[in-house]
């Protein structure tokens, strides 16, 4: 799961594109993703996603520097302030923003990594195993972040191998196999049988009759 969200995001070389409103978005790497309004959450924060020894303020704001830039130094007061919101708003439980992420739970990571991506005003955010190694609360908190920032008009792409996460929060359900999209359904249709049945199925034969 985690190399199709590298697909995507244009860390990995690839065919194919993402369509969004009728636009093509085929990003060559990483950066030319997020300058996209593409954002990507692995399932390994810990590896891909955290920078350990910092605060819970340079975790949020690290993507975003850009905003807080005057010539070569950086506004520390609008970045605190840009931070704190973030803390507010997605209800991270941190004594202070000099906090070190590595001492914060798995949720509350996995919040400041998602107030990251929604400081950079993104369109596509991808999700990978979103809830992976958190607790049930803060399970029940990601979902109630997704939903919000579906509506709010982000297209929210979430990759996960647990059937009932994916019934429980999805609008539209496509089953992968081997590279090959093998279902696809609207959340009204979809069950836990037939995501089972599809997963199942072979994945077509390029070129084949």
């Amino acid at each position: 799961m985690h190399t199709l969200g590298r697909l995507l995001f244009g860390d990995l070389p690839r065919s194919g594109s993402v369509t969004l409103g009728g636009q093509r978005l085929r990003p060559n790497n990483p950066g030319d993703a997020i300058a996209k309004g593409m954002g990507l959450l692995t399932e390994n924060r810990k590896l891909d996603g955290l920078l350990l020894p910092l605060g819970v303020k340079e975790n949020i704001t690290l993507a975003a520097l850009q905003k807080f830039a005057t010539l070569t130094l950086i506004n520390n007061r609008a970045e605190a302030e840009a931070a704190g919101d973030y803390v507010q708003k997605l209800a991270i439980k941190t004594p202070n923003l000099r906090q070190r992420i590595r001492y914060l739970s798995g949720g509350n990571q996995q919040k400041a990594l998602i107030g990251r991506w929604m400081l950079q005003d993104l369109r596509v955010l991808i999700l990978s195993e979103p809830t992976r190694g958190i607790d049930v609360g803060s399970k029940s908190e990601i979902y109630r972040l997704i939903d919000e920032l579906a509506h709010q008009g982000m297209a929210v792409l979430v990759l996960s191998t647990e059937i009932p996460e994916v019934l429980g929060i999805a609008d539209r359900v496509l089953v992968v196999r081997e590279g090959q999209i093998t279902a696809e359904y609207p959340r009204a249709e979809a069950t836990q049988e037939k995501l089972i049945a599809a997963a199942a199925v072979a994945a077509p034969a390029q070129g084949g009759a």
